[in-house]
């Protein structure tokens, strides 16, 4: 009860959640795979505050800044929560003087949207980040961005789309069009809905509310509604000649020519669609934008039917977006440092991995063996020996747990071990021998192998030998759970 005997509403606030057991174990999981890749392609770990100076966040995300969390006067600062991880990182490269660094983040960011759980929309949520900053030479950067999803996706055994355009040719698309200058962010901004909505309801929000001639967004639509292989694309714009004679979009292509060349010899041609209706809303992009998504797959179930664990899935969205901004971290220093980017959404990318999981319920917890003891009228629970081979498990790098209970009774200890792949079974004669019972547990299920458990009492080893043989019987199960040996 509150002060004044109100009653407390006991949930989470809209739009975030609580993460516990199987959940955060998978998206433990997600964050420990794609930092894998990170460090392979030689990443750098930063971590900047969770709220910066609104003056520092404010005029980067267009349209999307009004989703900012402003915070109340703080000792004379006024200040803001992330929007995301991006800007943060151009402040740091700006205020530290840095001139070249392959950096990752994963950390919250928070948004005023309209939540949608089940599509793994939050208010509060993480993103996981790569960006590359310095002076390099055109492509080699955005080409090895593109070679860091296309591995961080196969790691997490997901099939994935890279939907990408170019900030000079889109530009250049609007201007041909007849789009005045003034209007190219705001209808950017609309075409970027394509992907969520037909071309009618995209072309009324330009007339009607953007304000466009109508003929003008004809035009658009003759041009954004393609998409294609690079080499295609490269060619459809080649030949209009009104786009090809665009210098944006010349600049455009050349720089879409030497991706198309790179993308080959890192083998990401393939997941690549280039496609002329992503827009990516935040203004800070210069040149290469690109959104990753699932890639979609007509999924049955075993009676035929699609099935709507698939179809939740895909209903997700982009599961992962970045791009080249070159001029944001002018913005707070003396020195543009060209950047590229990519950032991760996880808790989407955690969505679609649990459909995926479907019925079969995975363990709440990650431990190897389970040390317990038993005995006859005389047993005293042997909790000090219990203590001692935990501890033997423990300095040996495994995952180990036992009853927290003086004398704890046979069929509790089993309970407790339902999810553990194996048991240390104590006894007093055993012990005096100096000899231990090891076992290979059964799958737990309630009913199926509970007494089988109960009366195989494994195999007597000497207690010296105990971490070796659980080492094996561990690799014989595929566990691969324990920590690194001292």
């Amino acid at each position: 009860m509150a002060s004044g005997g109100a009653k407390i509403s006991l949930k989470a606030v809209k739009g975030t959640r609580d993460w516990a057991g199987p959940d955060l174990l998978l998206r433990d999981h997600v964050f420990e795979t794609i930092t894998n890749v990170f460090k392979l392609h030689g990443g750098t770990p930063l971590d900047t505050p969770v709220f910066e100076l609104r003056d520092i966040l404010a005029g980067k995300y267009g349209e999307e800044g009004r989703l900012i969390y402003n915070l109340e006067d703080q000792g004379g600062e006024l200040c803001a929560l992330r929007y995301d991880l991006t800007v943060p990182f151009a402040r740091w490269l700006a205020m530290n003087n840095v001139q070249q660094i392959k950096r990752y983040q994963i950390a919250k960011v928070y948004r005023r949207d309209q939540p949608a759980i089940a599509r793994g929309r939050m208010r509060e949520f993480y993103q996981c980040d790569l960006d590359i900053a310095g002076v390099y030479d055109p492509m080699i950067p955005d080409a090895e961005i593109l070679r860091i999803i296309v591995e961080s996706f196969e790691a997490l055994d997901q099939e994935i789309i890279i939907k990408l355009n170019h900030r000079k040719i889109l530009d250049g698309i609007f201007a041909v069009a007849g789009v005045p200058a003034d209007k190219i962010r705001p209808i950017s901004s609309a075409v970027d809905k394509l992907d969520k909505e037909p071309w009618e309801a995209v072309k009324k929000e330009m007339v009607e509310q953007k304000g466009l001639p109508e003929g003008v967004a004809d035009k658009i639509g003759q041009f954004v509604l393609n998409r294609g292989t690079l080499d295609e694309m490269i060619q459809f714009i080649k030949s209009d000649a009104d786009l090809s004679a665009n210098e944006e979009i010349k600049a455009g292509l050349v720089d879409m020519e030497l991706l198309a060349s790179y993308s080959k010899e890192l083998n990401t041609f393939n997941s690549v669609s280039f496609d002329l209706s992503l827009a990516r809303g935040l203004d800070y992009y210069t040149g290469l934008i690109f959104e990753v998504i699932q890639k979609p797959q007509d999924a049955k179930d075993k009676d035929g039917k699609k099935s709507s664990k698939n179809a939740d899935a895909s209903a997700v969205g982009s599961i992962a977006a970045g791009g080249r901004y070159d001029n944001l971290v002018g913005m707070y220093g003396k020195k543009q440092i060209p950047c590229v980017g990519i950032s991760f959404g996880v808790d989407r990318i955690f969505t679609i991995l649990k459909a995926k999981q479907g019925d079969k319920k995975p363990p709440s917890r990650q431990i190897d063996v389970y040390v317990m003891a038993f005995g006859g009228k005389e047993f005293d629970g042997l909790l000090l020996q219990r203590m001692s081979v935990a501890r033997q498990l423990w300095e040996a790098g495994i995952r180990a747990e036992f009853s927290a209970k003086v004398k704890p009774r046979l069929p509790q200890q089993f309970k407790a071990a339902e999810e553990v792949p194996l048991a240390v079974i104590l006894g007093q004669d055993e012990l005096a021998e100096g000899k231990v019972r090891l076992k290979t547990l059964g799958s737990g299920k309630p009913g199926e192998e509970k007494d089988k458990d109960e009366k195989d009492q494994g195999i007597l080893i000497k207690r010296d030998d105990l971490v070796e043989e659980v080492r094996k019987l561990l690799a014989a199960n595929g566990a691969t759970g324990t920590l690194p040996l001292r």
